[in-house]
Formats: structure tokens, C-alpha cells, sequence
């Protein structure tokens, strides 16, 4: 028995040193949608919360990255107070950019028509400040059908926005994204399209290979139009259509992410090329706590057929690989995370996003650190109002070779930042994940940390 239970503790602390899926671990993050910018990759996401028995979302968050490996918590510049008009269920968004704005297209809950309605923020940065662009939904009409809209800008330049359950909408944008040309456009739901035709036509006992439900994801590959979508019914995975016209008519193509042990119900994808590589966004449930509420961004890489067909996708928890490096001698900011441990972020105007809820035993993962030169000292910002802590420096392991450790008092309160230095540094060279580890007493809140860097 004795033997078993080592194996089963061993197995399970490999996996857990190589996961890097959920990409995020501080909070629930779901329906992730990428968009690519200047060299960065964005993540755009929901936020389930802690505990929830529906989906009762108040925000939308981003996260960037440039190596797949380390992503930055930018927070939330978008929430349900954005929009004097929204009052719940902060659902699926996407974002895109056009002549320098940021349009971020939302669904949320409206107090004018009582259904859900599409609404747009815009911004002039990918992580904002962002604002409603028109201080009252872009489309409503009192239905719950108008939820997890998409965006996309076709070769010509005509922007595209489509949305629904269990129907399929569109609207044709004008070039300042925020109205449009017409009226709205219903997709043709019909067998060829997608699988099966609408419920209401669907003939009693007949079995459909499959069906459109939600989150649709339109984009353009070598000239054809694929939309990929949530399918299936409950629970959902992951299928497209093809068509030679963004709005169809389409064609079913087939599943991409399969029924999988995931544990959520729902499923929400997106696709991104960046830097060489193509990758495919998905939530799970398999963050500790989460399940059908609590839904977590993942991510695989995949490569095209060559007739530019999907091939099947399946989630892993190890995830992807890096794609580039860290530089230690630049200030790091310690919401950069390839993997973590019990602790969370905040936010404020003040500071913005930064490390909290650190306790004992709590780590940060940072992947492919590379020290060009042995560091002179080690820097960290810091706050506690209480007791403090210690930070450690570690190489390749939560228990691996400590190189530099911080002692972290109490600072005179949660706000109260102080920057501390250590030049007691072991010998270090090469490429390495970095893991900072945090100690203190048990149970305590020990300290919030802002940055990091190495001094050569």
C-alpha cells in the first residue's frame, strides 16, 4: 500500500511540475479569447467567480504573453459597472483592433430590454482603460439568444460581428465599429450547416451527427470562412463549419476538441497564429475548486492538415511550449506567472496589478529565465501588514538549489510598499524556471508582492 501511495504522490508531482494548463491559476478564467498586437499575444476572458452555482460574472479580464510561457495578469479595465445599461452575467467577449482602438465587443444582462444584449467598448490600448463606446447596447431586442459575440475584419476590410444561442446572428459593422449597415442577419441552421438542423425542426428519434449551441469564433483561412463553435448539447465540445462567405451558407466540417474528461460542461475556443505558430484556446474546469462555474483558460498548439483543415485537439494539462525567454535584469512584474500556488492578484489605481493572499507554502513558477551574467543582487517590492515572511529564490523546483532569499517584516500595512535587496546571490548561469516561494507562519496572510529583478 505504502508502495503504491509513493508511486501515486510521485505521479501526481511530475504532472504537477510540468502543467501548465489552466494558463492561469490566481483566479477563474473563462472562454478565452486571443488576439495578437505589436509582438504580444492577449487573452480575453471572464471571471467566474469563487463558489458560484450559475454563471454570475461581473467582470472581464487580460492576460499577455510573448513567450507562451510566462503570462502577465493585467486585471480587469472592463466590468458590468462599465455599462450604465448592463446590471448581471458578464458573459463571453472578444476583442479587436482597428486604426489604433481597441474594440472590445460584450454580452452582459440589460436592464432596458430585460434580455441579453451585445454592447462595445473601446480603448486605446489592448489592455485599456477601456469605456462604452455608445452608452447603450450595440443590439438588443429583449431576447436571451444574444450571447458570446465574435469579431472578425475579412481581406476587404468589412468588419463581421456574429453571436448566439441557440441561433446564429450577425451583423454587418460599419468601419467605425461601433453601428452597422442593415439589419440583423440569421444564419441558415440547417443539417448540411452544422450537424443538425435547430430543435424545433429536429425530427423525434432521429440521432444528428451533430449541432451548433454557442460561442462561435469566425475567422479566414486561405480563403475559406471557418467558424468554430461550442456543439453538441450539453456536455459541449468543440466542432466547425466552413463557407465560402462569411455568412454562410455553411458547411459542417466536423468535431476539433472532442468530448474530454475536462470537468466542465461548457466549452468556449478561439484560434491565434503568433510568431510561427498556431494555437488553440479552450477553458476546462480543472482548477482546484472549479467545475461547470468555475472554468479555467487552456491552451494547445496544433498544426493545420494540409488542405488547411482542423486536426483533432485534445487538452493536456502540460500545455504548450515556450516560444522565447525571460530577461531577470529588467523589472519583472510578479503577476508574470507560468504557473502558481494559493495565492491571488489585485488591483488598484495606485500600484496596479500585484501579488496577494500569499501564504505559507504558496509559490510562483517563471519558465526560461536565462541569467546571461552572474547577478550581483536580487530586488523584490513588498507590503504586509502584519507579520511579513520570507521570499525565496529557487532553481528548477519549488525544493530546488535556493539562491537568494528576501526577509520580508511587516511594512505598517497592505499598501505600505517597500523595495528590499539581498546581494547574498549563489553562483547561477544558463536557463532556468525561477520559483519564488513563500514562508511564514501557517495560516497567516504573510505579504502582497509587486515586482522583482535581478541587478548584474
Amino acid at each position: 500500500m505504502l508502495k503504491k501511495f509513493s508511486i501515486a504522490f510521485l505521479a501526481a508531482a511530475a504532472m504537477t511540475a510540468h502543467a501548465q494548463n489552466p494558463i492561469v491559476q490566481t483566479c477563474y478564467t473563462s472562454d478565452p479569447a486571443p488576439m495578437v498586437h505589436n509582438d504580444r499575444l492577449y487573452v480575453y476572458t471572464g471571471h467566474d467567480e469563487n463558489g458560484a452555482d450559475f454563471f454570475w460574472m461581473q467582470e472581464w479580464r487580460v492576460y499577455s504573453t510573448d513567450d507562451m510561457a510566462n503570462w502577465t495578469d493585467h486585471g480587469s479595465p472592463l466590468a458590468l459597472e462599465s455599462f450604465s445599461w448592463a446590471d448581471d452575467r458578464a458573459w463571453a467577449a472578444q476583442t479587436i483592433e482597428r486604426n489604433g482602438k481597441f474594440y472590445w465587443y460584450i454580452c452582459a444582462h440589460s436592464k432596458i430590454s430585460g434580455g441579453m444584449a451585445i454592447g462595445v467598448a473601446v480603448g486605446d490600448s489592448p489592455t485599456g482603460p477601456f469605456r462604452d463606446a455608445l452608452g447603450k447596447p450595440l443590439f438588443e431586442n429583449g431576447s436571451w439568444d444574444h450571447i458570446d459575440p465574435s469579431v472578425f475584419i475579412d481581406d476587404d476590410g468589412q468588419a463581421w460581428l456574429c453571436w448566439g444561442n441557440p441561433q446564429l446572428y450577425y451583423l454587418k459593422l460599419n468601419e467605425d465599429m461601433i453601428s452597422y449597415e442593415g439589419g440583423l442577419i440569421l444564419a441558415d441552421m440547417t443539417e448540411e450547416a452544422f450537424g443538425a438542423p435547430l430543435m424545433k425542426n429536429r425530427e423525434k428519434g432521429r440521432k444528428y451527427k451533430d449541432s451548433y449551441v454557442e460561442g462561435p469564433w469566425l475567422t479566414k483561412r486561405n480563403g475559406t470562412y471557418q467558424l468554430i463553435y461550442a456543439a453538441g448539447g450539453v456536455p459541449e465540445h468543440i466542432s466547425y463549419s466552413t463557407a465560402s462567405s462569411p455568412t454562410g451558407p455553411w458547411k459542417y466540417a466536423g468535431e476539433i476538441m472532442p468530448l474530454c474528461p475536462t470537468n466542465s460542461f461548457t466549452n468556449h475556443a478561439g484560434v491565434a497564429d503568433y510568431k510561427g505558430h498556431s494555437y488553440f484556446f479552450y477553458h476546462t474546469g480543472k482548477l482546484p475548486g472549479g467545475g461547470g462555474f468555475g472554468r479555467s483558460s487552456a491552451v494547445e498548439e496544433f498544426k493545420y492538415n494540409a488542405d488547411g483543415t482542423y486536426p483533432t485537439i485534445n487538452p493536456t494539462d502540460e500545455g504548450v511550449a515556450p516560444i522565447g525567454t525571460l530577461n531577470p535584469f529588467r523589472r519583472v512584474e510578479a503577476e508574470t506567472i507560468a504557473f502558481s500556488k494559493g495565492l491571488n492578484t489585485e488591483q488598484n489605481d495606485k500600484k496596479g496589478v500585484y501579488v496577494t493572499n500569499i501564504h505559507n507554502g504558496d509559490y510562483i513558477k517563471v519558465r526560461e529565465v536565462v541569467f546571461s551574467s552572474q547577478p550581483k543582487a536580487f530586488s523584490a517590492s513588498v507590503a504586509s501588514g502584519l507579520h511579513g515572511g520570507t521570499l525565496e529564490v529557487r532553481l528548477d523546483s519549488i525544493k530546488g538549489e535556493k539562491i537568494a532569499e528576501i526577509s520580508v517584516p511587516g511594512t505598517g500595512g497592505w499598501e505600505n510598499w517597500r523595495t528590499l535587496k539581498t546581494k547574498d546571490i549563489k553562483p547561477v548561469s544558463g536557463k532556468h524556471d525561477v520559483y519564488f516561494v513563500f514562508k511564514g507562519l501557517k495560516g497567516s496572510k504573510l505579504f502582497n508582492f509587486d515586482w522583482w529583478k535581478f541587478n548584474d
